[in-house]
């Protein structure tokens, strides 16, 4: 580490082990928060963009309003009508659920699912409709049935075409996570403002966490570029 870097931390009270402490707090909640939704709402996404695909209009239908309003509307609101519209359920507070939701965790990880379902579905559907349809050709000649030909033609093409948009929701999902502080969970960003706070220094609080998020950033680009390399290495030219 440079020395000016060196003498610069030395100096800032801000930079004291209990204040990285609780940088290292904020960063697991984002990462738990950020990483449970994606992987839920990758689950999710798979048979819901294949029900897009369906040219019935009440299979179809449903998942196209249902993806139509959560990419129409910001992810704040969404995060706000769930965190506070919960409590005004009726009998809720008399239920097992409320001891789940009434802690801003889960209000915030269900606004999240929901809202990287929708981008996530329709991400796969477009990659599920650019399947080449002399693929499906060859695999019917073959014998397979239509659950055959989705594990084994459509849905491996799919990702391989669908991997760059997916890459930039997981970044976006690690940028809008962000906005969880503001129903009181303490995360990268809300760290950040209970530092600020406490010793009235926003930019040394607010560049820490944006050093944090850039370094999530690069990680999460390098990890995609690496899966790129090894799921279109069939496409590079021979030597």
């Amino acid at each position: 580490m440079p020395e000016f870097i060196a003498e610069w931390l030395n100096q800032n009270d801000i930079f004291t082990a209990t204040t990285m402490l609780h940088y290292w707090d904020g960063l697991v909640t984002t990462v738990q928060l950020v990483f449970l939704s994606l992987i839920i709402g990758l689950v999710l996404s798979v048979p819901l963009a294949l029900m897009r695909t369906v040219r019935n209009p009440f299979i179809n239908g449903p998942v196209w309003l249902y993806t139509y309003l959560f990419r129409g509307t910001p992810l704040l609101i969404q995060l706000y009508i769930i965190y506070y519209g919960v409590a005004q359920i009726e009998g809720i507070q008399d239920t097992f659920w409320w001891e789940i939701f009434k802690q801003p965790f889960y209000p915030a990880l269900l606004a999240f699912v929901l809202n990287t379902t929708a981008y996530t579905t329709e991400i796969i559907r477009g990659a599920i409709m650019a399947t080449p349809y002399g693929e499906i050709e060859a695999a019917k000649a073959y014998g397979m049935s239509w659950l055959m030909r989705v594990r084994r033609i459509v849905l491996p093409s799919a990702a391989r075409r669908a991997l760059q948009a997916y890459s930039n929701e997981v970044i976006f999902m690690l940028h809008a996570s962000a906005i969880a502080s503001v129903v009181t969970i303490v995360d990268l960003t809300g760290a950040a403002r209970n530092i600020y706070s406490r010793f009235y220094a926003p930019f040394d609080a607010f560049i820490m966490v944006a050093l944090i998020y850039m370094a999530l950033t690069f990680a999460i680009v390098f990890i995609f570029r690496r899966l790129e390399k090894r799921m279109l290495r069939h496409l590079k030219p021979a030597n």
